[in-house]
Formats: structure tokens, C-alpha cells, sequence
């Protein structure tokens, strides 16, 4: 009898000659296919390809500008993509002081910085009052704060500059602060409420049994482990704070207390009289290096609060 692809085995079966025992049938693998171990490196070099992309695309523009800010006016026209012939640091001086950047440098420290404070105060508070506590209407209220995220601000703008201008909060820095505060709030309210729900309760818990009251366990156990979220919403609050424009465009208009948006445009307009791009691209890198500090320094700690949330 014929037989394809058999083994045989050294086992003697009684009653017969010794010699091959049964026939067994051989089973051939299929031929490998492409590896998990082959298709993650692929996509990982595709992945690492798009970043690198997303990467110039967003550097590119940053170091030219940087790169122009050294420049003369005549080398930015005639050649805009080389590299400047020595570094020109009067233009940086002739913004600091002619183009008066650095008052409204420091107005926007103040500003920013204060309502930054009060943003994260208060909206600390509510987030841990609507994230540990049961009451009548919590859900309410936060819900009510998270429609403020969805509220156009421009549709505030007429209401509000009347309100300020009633209560003579109009054209000053500590009543940009409040507006500043209160455009912020529903976002900052919304991301810690999150956050204050993924913290551990047994911890608020002993400081009670211990005889700590609301307040100090707030601000002695529960707001230092909250440090990760208090970054993160910091950060993009002082994004979006920074590069406000529209509020204070309407609220603010005198000119010896603008902030930097506003002192950014009024160069720029000034330009079509003047010519000093120069002096326009030194001051757009000194409105951008506040920003890109903050997040090269605080990046960690950034990440670390978007995903705290991940893990309960």
C-alpha cells in the first residue's frame, strides 16, 4: 500500500516481525505570516515618521521667526530665509523700550498672574465641594458650569462692558483679573472635578478621625495630592490667558494699561508707517518665550495630570 507523508516509529507490534511499527501523519506548519513583532516596528516608524512631520511643521515657523527677530529690515526682505549676518540686539532694545513691550510685559504678569491665583483657588474649592460632597442641587451646579464652556464669550462682550462700567471696573487691571477668573473657571471647575473624584477618600478620611476640619484637610492633604491636576489646568489656563485678546480689547483701552495681545497689534499697525518688522518679530518672540518656558518646564507634570485620571 502507498502511503504520502508518514512517519514511522521504533515500537515492535506482538505477533510480527520486528520492523516498522504504525504509520503516523505528518502535519506541516503554514508558512509564517508577517510577525506582531514586524507589524509594531512598522507602525512605530510610521508613527515616528507623522511626528517628525507634525514636529517641523510646528518648529519651523518658531525658529524663523526667532532667527528674523535678529535681523535688519533690509536683510528681511532681500533674504528671509538666511541666517542673520551678526545677531542685532538693538532690535530686542528698541521693542523693550520704544515700543513699549516691557509695560506691557508687565501688565500682563499681573494680570495673568493674578487671575491664574484666583482661578485655581476657586476653582478648587467648587471641584472638591462637587467631587467629595452630596448635597441638594450639586449636579445642578456643575452642570451649570459646564454650560458655561459652551457660552461664546462674544455674546457677553456688550453685557459685560456695561456691567464693568457700572461697577468701575472698567479699563483696570484688577477688573480684567475678575473677568479673566470667571471666563476660566468653567473649564478649571469641570477638569478638577475629575480629578478630586480619582483621589483616594480614605486619606480625607483619617485626617477627619485625626480632628483636622473641612479646611485644613482641603488645604493640607487634599490640594497638595491634587498638585498633578493643579499644573495641568494651570498650564492651559495661562495658555489661554496669555494669549487673550478679545477681552481685553473691549475692556481695556487705555493705552497705558494694555497687555501684550494688544501691544503685539499695535505694533503691527504701526508698521505700515514705521517699517520696523524688526522690532515687530523682536516682540512676537518676547510674547512667545513666557509660553514655551512655562511648558518646557512644567511638561512632566502636564502629562502626568492628563493621565492620572486614566488609572482609579
Amino acid at each position: 500500500m502507498k502511503t504520502t507523508d508518514t512517519a514511522t516509529t521504533g515500537v515492535e507490534t506482538p505477533g510480527s516481525p520486528a520492523g516498522p511499527g504504525p504509520a503516523v501523519t505528518k502535519t506541516t506548519a503554514p508558512a509564517p505570516r508577517r510577525t506582531a513583532k514586524a507589524e509594531g516596528a512598522t507602525l512605530n516608524v510610521f508613527s515616528h515618521g507623522v511626528l517628525i512631520i507634525w514636529a517641523i511643521m510646528v518648529v519651523m515657523p518658531l525658529l524663523w521667526a526667532v532667527m528674523t527677530s535678529f535681523k535688519t529690515d533690509k536683510a528681511i526682505f532681500t533674504s528671509p530665509w538666511s541666517l542673520p549676518d551678526r545677531l542685532h540686539f538693538e532690535n530686542w532694545s528698541r521693542a523693550w523700550t520704544e515700543a513699549h513691550m516691557s509695560d506691557y510685559f508687565l501688565n500682563t504678569l499681573l494680570v495673568v498672574g493674578g487671575s491664574l491665583l484666583g482661578t485655581l483657588l476657586l476653582g478648587s474649592m467648587a471641584a472638591y465641594v462637587l467631587a467629595r460632597f452630596d448635597f441638594p442641587g450639586n449636579r445642578f451646579i456643575y452642570f451649570l458650569f459646564i454650560g458655561g464652556m459652551s457660552f461664546p464669550v462674544i455674546l457677553a462682550l456688550v453685557p459685560l462692558f456695561y456691567v464693568m462700567q457700572n461697577m468701575a471696573l472698567l479699563n483696570t487691571l484688577h477688573g480684567l483679573i475678575l473677568v479673566y477668573i470667571a471666563y476660566s473657571l468653567p473649564f478649571t471647575v469641570f477638569f478638577l472635578t475629575a480629578f478630586f473624584r480619582t483621589l483616594p477618600t480614605s486619606v480625607a478620611e483619617a485626617a477627619f478621625v485625626d480632628g483636622a476640619s473641612h479646611t485644613r484637610t482641603f488645604f493640607q492633604v487634599m490640594l497638595p495630592m491634587a498638585k498633578p491636576g493643579l499644573i495641568s489646568v494651570g498650564i492651559f489656563n495661562f495658555l489661554g490667558q496669555w494669549n487673550q485678546y478679545l477681552l481685553p480689547t473691549v475692556l481695556n483701552t487705555e493705552p497705558e494699561k494694555k497687555v501684550l495681545s494688544q501691544g503685539l497689534v499695535q505694533l503691527a499697525v504701526s508698521q505700515g508707517y514705521k517699517g520696523d518688522w524688526s522690532g515687530l518679530f523682536a516682540g512676537l518672540v518676547m510674547a512667545m518665550l513666557p509660553v514655551l518656558a512655562a511648558y518646557i518646564v512644567f511638561q512632566r507634570q502636564v502629562v502626568a495630570g492628563l493621565t492620572a485620571g486614566a488609572v482609579k
